[in-house]
Parts: C-alpha cells; structure tokens; sequence
C-alpha cells in the first residue's frame, strides 16, 4: 500500500555513497559528543545542565549533516533510492527535527539522554549499510507526496517511542528504594533529572495524537497510489498490514485515553506495540531481505 517496493538499482557512482557515509559519519560524531557533553556532568554526580544557546546551535548542526547525508543517499538524478537503514535514518533525522521545535515550546533537554545515543547508532547504521534501491514510480507526484507524509509519521512515531521508553525506565526507578545522591549511580541520576511523570505523559500524547494524524495522512495517501498505480486500495502485504495495524493500534490507545483515562504503564505498553507494528511495516521487513536474507526486492 505505501509503494515502498524497491528494486535494486545501484547508484550511478560510487562518490555518491561516499559522501553520504562521509556525512553519516560525521553527523555520529557530533551526536555522540552532543552525548557525550550531556552525560558527562550527570556521571560526576552534577544535573542535566540546560541546553544553551550555543547547544542548540551545534544540535542543529548534527542534524544538518544527517540531513545532507540522507539527501545524498536518497535523492538521485534518476529517481529516489531507499533501503531499512536509510528508511530508519530519515525517520530519526525527522524525530530530531520535530523534538528541537518542540523543545523551544516545552524545555525536555533530558529527552536527549536517549535521543543523542539513539541518533549516534542509527547514523552509524546508515553509514555501515549506504546501500539503496530505486523506488519505482518515484516521478509520480502522489507517491512522492506519500513517501513524505510517511516519514514524518516515522519520525514522530520514533521520538514517541523512545519518549514511552524513557518514560518505562523512570516509572520503574520511581518504584525503587529512596537512595540518598551520594548513593545513586548515573542513571539513577539521569533519571532524578527527569521532568514530572505526568509533564512526560503530556509531551508523549500530544506526539501519539499528532503521529497518529499524520500516519492516517499516510494510509490515505497509500490508497490514492495504490489506485494511481495499481488498481487496488489496500493490497494485502505485509506494509500495508503492518501499518494498519500500527494506525489501530493508535487509534485504540486514544480512544482508551479519551473514554476510560488509558495512562501509566497501560499507555506506554501500546504506544511501544504500534511503534514495533510500523517498524515491521517497512524497516524490519526490508532489514530480514537485504542483510538476513540478502535480497534486494520485496516479495
């Protein structure tokens, strides 16, 4: 449904992949030391310190050069090229971008405990797996319309994700024994550094409820291709299943939210089961076929 078969299609010259795993890489480093900035004061027994303006500055820089490496590697003269590495990357850059906008509305510099690591290694993977394959149909205008509302509900799916997850870890280190500063290790107080549950639980709706209208952009855009190009609304494969499931598991987590008061662990454990259905729907699908399975095509 969201015409995401690709078939292989080198690019033209290596010097294309090049640069983008140059860019890749470069874009790992500076997360990785964004990183490494943050947590450092943290292991030393010291607070989150507030990103100032000069951090945001250099958090814009990484996500720059992540953004010119994604460029690099998926738009060509000949079309648009794609694979679960670069799928995931461009995911990531958007999650970036939509957390530095949203951090100028609502100050959760400790989110990027997780996101910094978390953009670090997906760059790298990017880097390590350059490789991608040329969407068919890529001129045609609705597809491309598609893929973009898609990403972008990847990418706020993503940070969505990794919000439940810091969320998970932190409900459990509230449940722990009350240990005194001196006794608590980094994380315990990484995880004293956290905002309020309940600010956490704010921030983590108003990025389902906005992800989930972006991924019904998605699904609906995916039916206009899929009549555009192949005369079929919802072809049953394994994308368009997923996503489905993804988009109601969404859906059913909001209505709970909005009918019965869904929160806590119970809200967490179904915003992390739609994340995993949409990874499965294009990601983890192409992964088991490029690196498990070394094809280049979706069945």
């Amino acid at each position: 449904m969201d015409a995401f078969g690709a078939r292989p299609c080198a690019p033209d010259t290596d010097r294309t992949m090049s640069v983008s795993i140059v860019f890749h890489l470069l874009a790992a480093l500076a997360y990785a030391v964004l990183g490494v900035a943050l947590w450092r004061p943290i292991a030393r027994a010291s607070d989150v310190r507030p990103t100032s303006t000069i951090g945001r500055s250099c958090l814009l820089g990484a996500i720059a050069l992540h953004g010119i490496g994604l460029a690099t590697a998926v738009l060509a003269a000949d079309g648009l090229y794609l694979s679960w590495a670069l799928a995931l990357s461009t995911a990531m850059w958007l999650g970036m971008i939509v957390f530095w906008i949203e951090n100028f509305l609502l100050r959760l510099d400790s989110l990027l405990l997780l996101l910094l690591p978390t953009a670090a290694l997906v760059s790298l993977l990017a880097a390590a797996f350059p490789q991608g394959y040329l969407v068919p149909h890529a001129s045609n205008d609705w597809l491309r319309v598609h893929l973009l509302i898609a990403m972008t509900a990847y990418g706020l799916i993503t940070v969505a994700a990794l919000h439940a997850m810091l969320m998970t870890v932190l409900d459990r280190h509230l449940h722990r024994p009350i240990e005194s500063a001196g006794e608590q290790g980094t994380i315990g107080r990484a995880m004293s550094a956290m905002p309020p549950l309940l600010t956490l639980e704010q921030l983590l709706f108003r990025l389902i409820w906005i992800g989930f209208g972006v991924l019904t952009l998605t699904v609906l855009t995916g039916i206009v291709v899929s009549l555009r190009l192949g005369g079929h609304a919802l072809p049953m494969d394994h994308k368009t299943v997923f996503t489905l499931l993804s988009w109601a598991t969404f859906g059913v987590l909001l209505a709970g939210r909005h009918i019965q008061g869904w929160r806590g662990r119970v809200a967490l454990r179904w915003t992390l089961a739609g994340f995993a259905f949409l990874l499965l729907s294009y990601t983890g699908s192409r992964f088991v076929l490029e690196v498990i399975l070394q094809r280049g095509t979706l069945g």
